[in-house]
């Protein structure tokens, strides 16, 4: 989705980049930071210019567009184009000479600066949108959430439109966050961008340095020592188990949170001995919770519960399965069966009979697993024969004292 807001509005027109004229000494003996379109004027000799054609290679590739122009005057100037790597060779050049580099702009940046102006019109006091003026970065943050959900759900799904719709409506968020935060002279755009440039720079020294990295496991290793740098840590010395965790529920959904808790954890030992023992840690807690629903501590019934979704975590990764990808297809599945129902009736679900929901369900099911292409089915019974570890123990009653034992659980 995008800001649900309906104004209509143009983009400004782009302000044109402003010429900048130097002359050749001055280039070549006082180290000028060259910013096209620049205008190099006084190219004297040959000498001359092959001295500034080395100089330009340190600032500009070597095919960057050249003009050599001769003589300045009103009326039409020669001009022959070509690009750098030539100039410094070429033949037949008048000279005192000049050197035009016009500003050549990628279709990229052209559509970056078109949102940019987009969205700065549409927070404009003068004929803005009102919706956009009346968000703020903490506003905007449910939809920062929303629109990263959608791009995965894009992703998945395998469509390029959709992926790009949906890449186009997060990096939205992005430009809208800085646009608000460069009004109130916090940071902008360019500042956010040069920034995680320097940080991939600065954290691939195997790429962009000397350093050597023949494998993953020592980038991410190097990646871990300099991010201790930039914090002033150590990884001889490091950070308190704790501490990293509290970074994952900042920083992540809860369901993603709890399985990165759990990998953490037990990377640090809190780890059971085997899928029997986390299957019977899982009973107790189903146990536990059940008996807190019998209570009316609300406060109660959510800590228990939240322990189950923790165990279950627990059994998802010692299955090695994804939790968060489980619960996503599983939302899916209802949804299919849902739309599925409605294509067969001309009433609204809730004006059916518990028994014609309880048909049309069962016929979507079947529908739905008869035409799926994957041939996945489901059990409704647990099948015959079934390894132990996946059984529930014969005695399921809680613990009397819930906090032993509790490895890799809250």
């Amino acid at each position: 989705m995008v800001s649900p807001h309906n104004c209509d509005a143009m983009p400004s027109p782009e302000a044109p980049a402003r010429l900048q004229i130097v002359t050749a000494a001055s280039v070549l003996t006082e180290g000028v930071q060259l910013h096209v379109p620049v205008l190099i004027t006084q190219v004297e000799s040959a000498s001359m210019m092959r001295t500034l054609h080395a100089a330009l290679q340190a600032a500009f590739p070597l095919d960057y567009p050249v003009s050599i122009v001769g003589e300045l005057t009103p009326e039409a100037p020669q001009l022959s184009q070509t690009t750098l790597e030539q100039i410094g060779e070429k033949k037949g050049i008048s000279y005192p000479a000049n050197v035009y580099l016009p500003a050549q702009v990628s279709a990229v940046t052209i559509a970056v600066q078109q949102l940019v102006e987009v969205v700065a019109k549409l927070r404009s006091p003068d004929g803005g949108c009102p919706w956009d003026l009346e968000q703020t970065p903490q506003s905007l943050t449910p939809y920062i959430i929303e629109e990263a959900y959608e791009t995965i759900d894009a992703i998945q799904s395998g469509s390029p439109e959709a992926i790009t719709e949906e890449l186009g409506d997060l990096l939205l968020q992005v430009v809208l966050q800085a646009q608000i935060a460069s009004e109130q002279d916090q940071f902008s755009l360019e500042e956010i961008a040069q920034g995680i440039t320097k940080k991939l720079i600065r954290r691939h020294p195997h790429v962009f340095a000397d350093v050597e990295a023949n494998s993953v496991e020592e980038v991410r290793a190097n990646w871990e020592d300099i991010k201790a740098a930039e914090k002033g840590e150590s990884t001889e010395q490091p950070q308190a188990l704790s501490d990293k965790l509290q970074r994952y529920t900042r920083s992540l959904p809860p369901l993603m949170a709890g399985l990165k808790l759990s990998e953490k954890a037990a990377a640090a030992g809190l780890e059971w001995q085997d899928l029997n023992d986390v299957w019977t840690k899982f009973y107790e807690e189903l146990a536990e919770f059940q008996e807190s629903l019998l209570q009316s501590d609300t406060e109660h019934q959510l800590s228990e519960l939240g322990d189950l979704f923790f165990t279950l975590v627990n059994v998802a990764r010692w299955c090695q399965l994804d939790p968060t990808s489980a619960l996503r297809s599983t939302n899916k599945k209802l949804i299919d069966r849902i739309a599925t129902i409605e294509t067969q009736t001309t009433k609204p679900l809730a004006e059916h009979s518990f028994e014609e929901l309880e048909a049309l369900w069962q016929a979507a099911k079947q529908q739905l697993e008869s035409s799926s292409t994957s041939g996945e089915k489901e059990a409704a019974v647990l099948p015959e024969g079934l390894p132990t570890a996946f059984v529930a123990p014969e005695t399921s009653a809680p613990t009397a004292d819930p906090t032993s034992s509790e490895l890799s659980s809250p």
